[in-house]
């Protein structure tokens, strides 16, 4: 079942019919432009609009977070366009194949 999640006014998640989940976050605990901001207050539900440059990308089968990062389980300081790229690998994946998927992120 597809569907969307809001998460505290810095991001949003996204699940798809292959039981897939893309969360892309831009909070300051995330590894994005706002990790070290200085506007104040710093807590995204205190503002009417929370934008980022960049955003941290995270993916997960069922529940279990899936490792797509070089060092890490999520790619951090993502573009606008890298995201759409990543949208579109995780919503079309099979989902006998994550290791495709896996592939294929860490090409970008």
């Amino acid at each position: 079942m597809s569907k969307f999640v809001a998460t505290r006014n810095k991001g949003f998640a996204m699940t798809f019919d292959n039981n897939y989940t893309i969360s892309v976050q831009w909070g300051t605990e995330n590894y994005c432009e706002k990790r070290h901001t200085t506007i104040h207050p710093t807590d995204p539900m205190e503002h009417k609009r929370w934008d980022s440059l960049s955003a941290e990308i995270a993916v997960f089968s069922k529940e279990r977070m899936i490792p797509i990062g070089d060092s890490d389980d999520v790619i951090g300081w993502c573009s606008a366009d890298k995201v759409a790229k990543v949208i579109t690998i995780v919503q079309s994946a099979h989902p006998d194949n994550e290791e495709e998927m896996v592939e294929k992120i860490k090409e970008l």
